[in-house]
């Protein structure tokens, strides 16, 4: 726990890898109490928090119809929309004091990653089938092929670190931020900053769920020249 402020799961323990996993818990626990809560009681006419679930959900869909079309914007909807949440959530705990954000540890944001790189995969593979897949990596000119299938093979891995240390990278930063404003001005100062984090908070899992929908969007439409 060196160099860092109070946490209430480091009461339990100072073992840092069973403070991350409690955070990633948590956020998970607080995501399923949301959704329990919003449909618990759903009706036509929607307010409080299916007010907020419903602009979010219609929102994602919008987001999905200009990349995907309509039909695959519903399909790949719980998993952009799973994404969007959790990672606002693990990227907003660690903005209240006491609490860390499990976004800021790159095992967790390299786990994410590369399970948006295996499922993208995965889904061009079953759209398009192994071998007309596959074969969009050599390249639009059979002989460039030995020159495209490395490039495209390293781009492609290239996604999990963009993908992984951008959403560390910008998470960690905010939190060190953060810990620093809260040490030399801990009561009325830091209020601006709670705004400004919150949004980042925000931007960084709208970045991460855009990328993870572009990423499926060159994976599976391959006839529509992405």
């Amino acid at each position: 726990m060196e160099g860092r402020l109070f946490l209430y799961l480091g009461t339990i323990s100072h073992d840092h890898s069973f403070i991350m996993l409690s955070h990633m818990a948590l956020v998970l626990v607080i995501a399923f109490a949301l959704a329990i809560v919003t449909t618990k009681s759903l009706k036509v006419i929607p307010s409080g928090m299916q007010n907020v679930f419903e602009l979010y959900l219609n929102g994602v869909t919008s987001m999905g119809k200009d990349v995907l079309g309509e039909k695959d914007a519903r399909k790949y909807l719980p998993l952009l929309a799973t994404i969007g949440i959790y990672v606002f959530l693990g990227n907003v705990i660690g903005i209240i004091p006491g609490f860390e954000s499990p976004t800021s540890n790159l095992n967790f944001t390299l786990a994410l990653a590369a399970t948006v790189f295996v499922y993208y995969n995965f889904e061009g593979i079953r759209v398009n089938g192994f071998k007309k897949y596959f074969a969009h990596f050599l390249g639009p000119v059979g002989w460039l092929a030995p020159l495209m299938l490395p490039i495209e093979i390293i781009s492609h891995f290239s996604r999990v670190i963009s993908l992984s240390f951008r959403l560390f990278g910008n998470i960690k930063g905010d939190d060190l931020f953060l810990i620093v404003l809260l040490m030399l001005a801990p009561w009325i100062i830091p209020l601006p900053a709670f705004a400004l984090l919150s949004f980042m908070a925000l931007l960084q899992s709208f970045i991460f769920m855009m990328l993870t929908l572009v990423y499926l969007a060159g994976a599976t439409m391959l006839d529509e020249g992405h």
